[in-house]
């Protein structure tokens, strides 16, 4: 008999959880993952003093919380450490220019990982500071002129930027349950020039 009931209560339990409404939260997952896509191993012996020329591996991971395909950009900028980075409690981006971006739609609960290979191409000593010119990013030569003290560091900087039917354009924020959310990574290196 108390196994019956027990079965019973089970068995209603199971039907009602089935048929109850469920908060779903809405969001986007950003971050970035080192050469084996874990969130370790950025820079070859955890040495962030980078020389010119040396080759670093990272993966860009996106995830679509949103319960609807989403259109996304992320866009990555080269910055100082002086210079803004993004808010995302205030949903504003940092007001440097971005040098590349991954656009791309996303399904409902998609994955996506891209590969961001990355070098300085090119940097200088000027004046008590080094100056990056130039960078490779997935076999393309980039343009970019970033100063730092030589005993600053630089950041590389990526926002996720999501389509905006309303406005057609894309917004460092989207809407969740009637409120913004921003998200935004980075992580930051030095360079280390070759001796003259």
């Amino acid at each position: 008999m108390i196994g019956a009931l027990v079965l019973l209560l089970i068995l209603v339990i199971a039907v009602i959880s089935a048929f109850w409404p469920r908060y779903e939260e809405r969001f986007f997952e950003l971050s970035l993952l080192g050469k084996d896509k874990k969130a370790k191993g950025y820079f070859a012996n955890d040495n962030s003093s980078l020389n010119v020329g040396s080759p670093i591996l990272w993966y860009v991971y996106v995830h679509n919380h949103m319960g609807s395909v989403q259109n996304v950009s992320v866009r990555v900028k080269l910055l100082n450490s002086t210079m803004e980075i993004p808010n995302d409690r205030e949903h504003e981006p940092s007001p440097f220019p971005f040098f590349v971006e991954f656009p791309s739609t996303l399904s409902v609960d998609e994955t996506l990982f891209v590969s961001f290979w990355w070098s300085v191409l090119d940097a200088v000593s000027q004046n008590g500071s080094i100056i990056i010119k130039g960078l490779m990013v997935n076999d393309q030569t980039v343009e970019v002129k970033v100063q730092a003290l030589h005993d600053a560091f630089f950041r590389l900087v990526f926002e996720l930027w999501v389509y905006d039917q309303s406005s057609h354009e894309y917004k460092f924020q989207w809407e969740s349950d009637k409120e913004f959310y921003s998200a935004s990574t980075y992580i930051g290196f030095r360079v280390v020039l070759p001796a003259d």
